[in-house]
């Protein structure tokens, strides 16, 4: 069975323009009332993902990825490299949600992988 996408993320210079921009231009609901102040994204389409957009700024430069679901990001992680992808940001974990990591796919494109944090 194949792994599904499960989230996406917008980093923008300009986080009030680019709220306004896709709240406006695809009727998304943006939410950054959390401790984080992330913009959490409800599109609302049927059969569509929510996402997240967030403010480059420090060392974090503007861009857009998503996140596909894994049991285990070691292990996929290890598939990824040793199909000639590289791991660019190790798992790290995201209180109350669960866990992530970054990696370049072999042309260079950056995307996330994402373990939700076990229930219960």
């Amino acid at each position: 069975m194949g792994r599904p996408v499960v989230h996406f993320e917008i980093c923008v210079a300009d986080y009030p323009k680019h709220v306004e921009f896709y709240s406006k231009a695809f009727d998304w609901k943006i939410d950054d009332n959390n401790p984080m102040h992330y913009g959490m994204v409800t599109t609302g389409g049927e059969g569509g993902i929510n996402g997240g957009i967030m403010k480059a700024e420090g060392f974090i430069h503007p861009y857009l990825t998503f996140y596909i679901h894994v049991d285990s990001l070691e292990d996929s992680l290890k598939t990824i490299e040793s199909l000639g992808g590289k791991t660019v940001v190790q798992p790290m974990d995201i209180p109350g949600v669960g866990r992530t990591a970054f990696f370049k796919d072999p042309q260079g494109h950056i995307l996330g992988l994402f373990t939700p944090a076990m229930k219960g």
